[in-house]
Order: C-alpha cells, then structure tokens, then sequence
C-alpha cells in the first residue's frame, strides 16, 4: 500500500478549482507559494475538525496523508505495545504532521491526537504533496530544514534519555519549553502549564517523579505556579543545572 502513496498524480492544479476554499495562508511551510498556488492546495485538501483528545492519524496505519494544522493543535505521540506514551512533539497552527509517510511510504511512525477542541486539519494526498514539493524548490527546501530540524532534536532527545536521570531531563525539558515560549529577559512563562503525565511522557519517566522535581525546583525558587502558567523565574540558573548535568 506504500508504494501507492509514491506514485506521480502529475500536476495536482491541471483543472483544480474550488469556490471559496478555506485558507492555508497561515501554514509556514506554504509561505513561499503565492495566494493563488496555496488556494489551489486548499482546494484539493479535505478539512476536518476535530474533538480534544480525538485522533487526527493512527499509528502504523497506512494512510499517507500530510496534515495542515489550520487551528488549535496537536501532539505527536507513540505507545508501546504495554500503552505507555511516549510524547515527541507538541504542533500548533501554522505547523505540519504526516509529512514522513508521504515521502516514504511507510506506516505511520506514530499517532497525532488534537490537543485543543476545535483543532481544525487540512489533509493533503501524499501524491499530491510530493508533486508540490518536486515542483517549488523553496517549498522543498522548507521541508528538507524541518526534516533535518526534527533529526537534530530527535538526536538530542536520545542523548539525554541515554546520560541523564529522570530529574535532570525534566530539567532539560523544561529550559526548552520556557525557551520556545520566550518571555522578557532572564524569565520565561510556559503557559499552559506543563501537565505532569504530559512531562512525564516526554521524558520517559513517571507523574510522580515530575511532580517531585517540579516541587523541589519550586522551594528553589526556579518556577512558579501562577494559575495557569508557569514562571521560570531563573533562566540562566535553570540553564546552568542543565549544562552541569550534561558535562
């Protein structure tokens, strides 16, 4: 069935036409196409909204789809043959999923699962993605950076889980969560607040451990609870703990 998602469809716009089609315009990896060229894509894509908790993509189904998140968000998530969750990546509107099947062909590595009621997918054929991207070379450039992107976290990922304990990668993931969220100067807020069983999945360890982490960072004066949200109050401190773990 993976060999089908590989073969050509030629031009996937000879005669597409949609009226009024719903926008892709905020999709970063489409922003070097024209309006017309991503009305276009839109018009071949098939729109779907979505629950939280619902699944977007099964793990090791055959589908070959690349997935547009319009709005809301999703997280990428493996389970092991026991259930237990192994959490990758958390995408918000304007990123992409799917897209490794399509180059492939192989099942899905693993499953996506909206985080935010109302999360909204545009779903792309394989055939037709590929056609796209052999046919914009910027477009195709933005995919191999975001391939090499996930490659270099991927590989970082696997260091840690190999070097660190448990409590120096919940340190480790939270320095990148305050970091991808930004915040004036020396602070940062992770806003919503990190979910332990969330934490616990992305660092390969339990609730209980994150939650006694958490707790000690806090008597620390390292984070603050604040509704919500989280405050690192400290970043240089929490990025001092993680490059003294990391040697």
């Amino acid at each position: 069935m993976g060999e089908r998602c590989l073969v050509s469809l030629g031009n996937p716009f000879d005669g597409a036409s949609a009226a009024e089609p719903p926008s892709l315009d905020g999709i970063e990896m489409l922003e070097s196409l024209s309006w017309d060229e991503r009305d276009r894509v839109a018009a071949l894509c098939r729109w779907q909204r979505f629950r939280a908790g619902e699944t977007v993509l099964d793990q090791d189904s055959d589908g070959c789809d690349v997935c547009f998140v319009v709005a809301g968000a999703v997280r990428v998530v493996s389970y092991s043959y026991s259930g237990r969750a192994v959490s990758f990546d958390d995408v918000t509107a304007g990123g992409v999923v799917g897209e490794m099947a399509a180059i492939d062909g192989q099942p899905r590595s693993a499953s996506v699962e909206a985080l935010e009621g109302g999360t909204c997918i545009a779903f792309l054929s394989g055939g037709a993605f590929l056609s796209l991207t052999t046919g914009h070379p910027q477009l195709a450039l933005a995919l191999m950076r975001r391939l090499a992107g996930m490659v270099r976290r991927c590989t970082e990922r696997i260091v840690d889980l190999s070097t660190l304990g448990a409590a120096n990668r919940v340190h480790t993931e939270l320095l990148r969560l305050a970091l991808a969220h930004g915040g004036g100067g020396n602070t940062a807020v992770i806003r919503p607040i990190p979910v332990h069983a969330d934490l616990a999945a992305r660092v390969g360890t339990t609730r209980e451990t994150v939650a006694r982490v958490l707790g000690d960072l806090a008597r620390d004066g390292f984070v603050e609870r604040r509704g919500g949200e989280m405050l690192i109050r400290d970043l240089a401190r929490l990025r001092a703990l993680v490059g003294e773990a990391r040697g």
